[in-house]
């Protein structure tokens, strides 16, 4: 017991090592800590879910600089709390010369913050859990714990097997489409159709040679046959996300979804 206690803390400590020294930037330090917390996700985190969708940091870990650092962008607002600092993150739908859609569609990101700068919340407003439901974005901010790390492309590869599937219905094409309107591209792909939307981040101020983090692509992807969204891809502020919700739902759930009907 102890034995492998103490491997796996020398392996931590390892791991640790040798992201910052091939990163040389204490931002991916605590971001690796954050990952390790992962792994432990009932004691580092809980979520609220209600119109929005909030992480909640029990140990703060990350500051605020580290999300220039890594995005090199800059929030849309950044406002005074009674805790601390709520950076909004606004993202406006625009055509294909970046110019806004009329009627507006829109979504944010918040970032609260302690009075230290440490993260404390992360939250996503009502449009954004139109493509990723609140029950299937818990689970895959869970299989993080898991996840491998790809230190070349910076990205983490959850893994799903390690958890405990979910019983829930996927949104339908029709319900996701009355949200976002008509997408900037439409692909046919075998069994699927890819609706590609593109989102402009409202910033005071991008990093030099970075300019082109301010347009987000998300590309949502419907099962024909069932018209049901199945997987969401994404960059928001820098941050690549990309879930696949069919491997998060149980055998049985997934199978009655793709039965004929």
């Amino acid at each position: 017991m102890k034995t492998g206690i103490i491997k796996r803390s020398l392996r931590a400590i390892f791991l640790l090592a040798l992201t910052a020294s091939l990163s040389g930037c204490m931002y991916w330090v605590r971001a690796y800590q954050v990952y390790l917390q992962m792994s432990e996700f009932d004691r580092h985190f809980s979520v609220v879910s209600n119109d929005e969708f909030t992480l909640l940091f029990k140990d703060p870990i990350l500051y605020s600089k580290d999300f220039v650092s890594l995005s090199k962008l800059y929030a849309s607002e950044d406002d005074p709390t009674n805790e601390g600092r709520r950076w909004r993150y606004w993202f406006r739908k625009v055509d294909g010369n970046n110019k806004l859609i009329k009627p507006e569609v829109k979504f944010y990101s918040d970032l609260n913050f302690n009075k230290e700068n440490r993260l404390i919340a992360w939250s996503f407003s009502s449009l954004f859990l139109a493509i990723a439901p609140p029950k299937f974005l818990e689970v895959s901010l869970r299989s993080i714990g898991g996840a491998e790390i790809d230190k070349e492309k910076q990205q983490l590869k959850a893994n799903s097997a390690l958890l405990d599937k979910i019983s829930e219905d996927l949104p339908k094409k029709e319900a996701v489409l009355a949200q976002l309107g008509k997408p900037f591209e439409i692909k046919d792909e075998g069994e699927l159709e890819i609706y590609t939307y593109r989102f402009l981040l409202e910033t005071h101020h991008i990093e030099e040679g970075y300019e082109d983090r301010a347009l987000n692509e998300v590309k949502i992807s419907f099962d024909k046959k069932t018209q049901e969204l199945v997987r969401m891809a994404g960059r928001f502020a820098g941050l690549k996300v990309s879930i696949n919700y069919r491997k998060f739902l149980n055998e049985s759930q997934d199978v009655a979804q793709n039965q004929p009907g």
